[in-house]
C-alpha cells in the first residue's frame, strides 16, 4: 500500500530531523511562536470550504506544474474558502514547509497542515510553522497516540487537529479519543474508490457538536448541497481547485454565490 509506504518514509525523515533539531530546541521555538488564527470551520446555514494547494498525488502526478502556493491561496480567498490545507510532504505530494507559509501569508487565512503524522514531533513542527491544525489520520496512529496527540495539540500547542476516519472503526477511535474535528475521507485507501456515500454513512454517527469535514470526491455544486442536506459543516477539496483554470470561480460555483 501507498500508505505504508508514506509511513516508512516518514521514520526516515523524522530521524533526520531529531538529528538535527533536537526536540527541546523544538519545544522552545514553538512556545515563542506568534499564535496562528483559529481554525473555526462552522457557518450557519452553509458549507465551509476547506481550499487544499496540493501540487502532486502518488496516484494522480503532478496535478499543476505552474503551481504558486501564494497566488493560488489569494484565489481561494477571493472566492470565499474559509480555510486552506496545505500538502507538506515532500517526497510523494511534492509540498513543502514553504508551501505552508506562503499560502498563509499570503492569505490569512488559517491552514491545516498537511502531512502524516506518526511523531508529537511534527505537532511542535506545525506549531513553529504556525499552522493553525494539523491533520491526525487514524489508520496510521494506534489509540494511544491518537488520544495523546489530539490533547497535546488541544491544551498546549492551542491548535486543531482535523482527525481522518475511513470506517465506522476508525470513527469509534476518533471520539473516543475525544477528536474535535472529524473529517470523513470518501475515498477507500485500498481501492482508491470515491463515492459520498462513505460520508452519508457515517455523519450520522458523529455526535452533534463535533464539527464534521467531508473529504476527497467533492467537485460540484450538488454535491455541496447534498453535504448540507446531511448537516456536515465543511468540505475540504483539492484536485478540483487546483486544476481549475479560474479557482476564485469555481469556489464561487461550489458556494452557489
Amino acid at each position: 500500500m501507498i500508505l505504508d509506504e508514506i509511513v516508512a518514509c516518514k521514520k526516515r525523515e523524522l530521524k533526520r530531523s531529531k538529528e538535527e533539531r533536537k526536540l527541546v530546541e523544538l519545544k522552545a521555538k514553538a512556545r515563542n511562536a506568534v499564535p496562528a488564527p483559529a481554525f473555526d470551520l462552522r457557518q450557519k446555514d452553509a458549507v465551509s470550504i476547506v481550499a487544499e494547494v496540493k501540487r502532486a498525488s502518488p496516484v494522480k502526478g503532478v496535478l499543476r506544474e505552474d503551481l504558486d502556493p501564494a497566488a493560488l491561496a489569494l484565489q481561494y480567498r477571493e472566492g470565499g474558502a474559509r480555510a486552506l490545507s496545505v500538502l507538506t510532504d515532500r517526497e510523494f505530494f511534492k509540498g513543502s514547509v514553504d508551501d505552508l507559509r506562503a499560502a498563509r501569508d499570503a492569505s490569512g487565512l488559517p491552514v491545516l497542515r498537511k502531512d502524516f503524522v506518526i511523531d508529537e514531533y511534527q505537532l511542535w513542527e506545525a506549531r513553529v510553522m504556525r499552522a493553525s491544525a494539523a491533520l491526525l489520520i487514524v489508520r496510521i496512529l494506534d489509540r494511544v497516540q491518537l488520544r495523546d496527540y489530539i490533547a497535546l495539540a488541544r491544551e498546549e500547542l492551542k491548535i486543531a487537529t482535523l482527525v481522518e476516519v475511513h470506517s465506522e472503526r476508525e470513527l469509534e477511535a476518533a471520539l473516543d479519543a475525544k477528536a474535535g474535528i472529524i473529517g470523513i475521507n470518501n475515498r477507500d485507501l485500498d481501492t482508491f474508490t470515491v463515492t459520498l456515500e462513505t460520508t452519508a454513512r457515517l455523519r450520522p454517527l458523529i455526535p452533534a457538536a463535533t464539527v464534521t469535514v467531508s473529504e476527497s470526491g467533492i467537485g460540484k455544486r450538488e454535491d455541496l448541497v447534498l453535504l448540507r442536506q446531511m448537516k456536515v459543516d465543511a468540505a475540504l477539496i483539492g484536485e478540483e481547485l487546483v486544476k481549475a483554470a479560474d479557482p476564485a470561480k469555481k469556489i464561487r460555483e461550489l458556494l452557489g454565490a
